[in-house]
């Protein structure tokens, strides 16, 4: 009855503490030789945070991460277009955090192997590959023994946006799709702005600043681990440095751009020339496809449903497909049946959410703003009715599954305590 798990990024170890959790076998194979907390900073909206508090890492998540208060949209020169509460200052019963998305990782990582044995995580085997077989299913490793051959009960794709379990399902579909943006990440230590716990988004669809905060303040320096992105656009088919995505960048790569974003309540130019190193990443995502899953084999999180980092909302849908796979397979049995009520439950709204976030996520309000004044205003609402900037957001947390009153009113997805027979 074994689930083998291809993958121990934020969705395959969910997973993997979710099969724990309900008494299911399961084993987790992640190609890098040892984890290490890599990447920048991430944020969890209250949905994947309620499914992580019923997993029992209520005290992990406030060790590694900070309770966001506020979101808001600024102009290029530091106007408010659109601020609202966040998290338990927003109505919901569980926070939102900003968390740097290597130190969730550890923190599921560890919270895993102490529950489940350190075997549970395979390290070092790349999955190459699977094939459905009767009453089960088989993955392909290359490790450095040479190519070996697992098999169990199910087998689920959690490994990325390149996966080799999604290209195998889809030989013709190609790399993933850039939309010409491109994003430089990093974190800095800076002062916090506005509440101290604030995300902010600030500029158009061709220009934008992202900033956060995913430490708290030093005592001493007052200065906290600021996370932020710096995104412009180009021309698309000018393949701009294609063959060097994800390389470290210089500040001369962009910093010209931003060199007038000085707020009264940021310095964005200086944000960016105290990071200790910065990264270079393409804007991509995937098409929605029509199958998910082939016999006793399915894909979760950016396997399934790669999106542009709109809307906060890659890593916490990571998270919620996690526990809609527990409660199928609660529902199902550990077989073909709880993969497709899977997939039939979470693949609609997560292709509704790819095809919002290229243009109508909760960020498409600044452009909005930049057509209709170039974001020159006095107050806003000669620009935009209060209404229709509410109208906006909640119209994006409904998409994503996070409306406060539906997520509140919701009763749990696997309920305490329960097992796979």
């Amino acid at each position: 009855m074994t689930v083998l798990v291809a993958g121990a990024g934020v969705a395959g170890l969910s997973l993997g503490l979710t099969l724990h959790q309900l008494g299911v076998p399961f084993r987790v194979f992640e190609t890098a030789a040892s984890l290490r907390p890599l990447g920048v900073g991430i944020n969890l909206q209250p949905n994947a945070v309620r499914e992580l508090f019923d997993l029992g890492l209520e005290h992990a998540l406030e060790r590694v991460g900070i309770r966001t208060r506020d979101y808001g949209f600024y102009t290029r020169t530091g106007l408010e277009i659109w601020t609202e509460p966040r998290g338990l200052e927003a109505g919901y019963r569980w926070p939102q955090y900003s968390v740097h998305r290597g130190r969730l990782q550890m923190a599921l990582y560890e919270a895993l192997v102490r529950r489940a044995g350190p075997g549970c995580v395979v390290s070092g085997a790349r999955v190459a590959g699977f094939e459905n077989r009767p009453g089960g299913a088989a993955l392909t490793l290359e490790t450095a023994d040479g190519t070996q051959r697992v098999e169990g009960a199910l087998a689920i794709g959690a490994d990325g946006i390149h996966s080799a379990i999604r290209a195998q399902m889809r030989p013709q579909e190609g790399p993933p799709i850039w939309n010409g943006a491109i994003l430089w990440r990093a974190t800095s230590q800076a002062p916090p702005f506005k509440s101290g716990a604030s995300m902010i988004l600030a500029g158009h669809d061709s220009q934008r600043i992202v900033a956060y905060p995913i430490s708290r303040p030093d005592p001493h320096s007052g200065l906290a681990t600021i996370n932020w992105i710096a995104e412009r656009s180009v021309d698309p088919a000018a393949g701009w440095r294609r063959e060097d995505w994800n390389r470290r960048a210089a500040p001369e790569d962009f910093l010209p751009f931003f060199e007038d974003w000085v707020f009264d309540w940021l310095d964005v130019p200086g944000l960016m020339r105290d990071a200790e190193q910065v990264f270079e990443y393409p804007m991509v995502d995937r098409d929605p496809i029509e199958r998910w899953t082939d016999g006793r084999v399915t894909l979760m999180g950016d396997a399934a449903h790669p999106t542009y980092p709109v809307g906060s909302n890659g890593a916490s849908q990571a998270v919620v497909d996690a526990r809609m796979l527990g409660r199928a397979l609660l529902e199902h049995g550990v077989g073909p049946e709880a993969l497709e009520a899977y997939e039939a439950a979470v693949r609609p709204q997560t292709d509704r959410i790819v095809r919002t976030n290229r243009g109508s996520g909760p960020d498409a309000i600044m452009q909005l703003v930049e057509d209709r004044c170039g974001g020159v205003f006095a107050r806003i609402e000669q620009v935009v009715s209060r209404a229709e900037l509410a109208a906006h957001a909640e119209r994006y947390k409904r998409i994503a599954g996070f409306s406060v009153q539906e997520l509140n009113a919701r009763q749990p997805l696997i309920p305490p305590g329960a097992r796979v027979a």
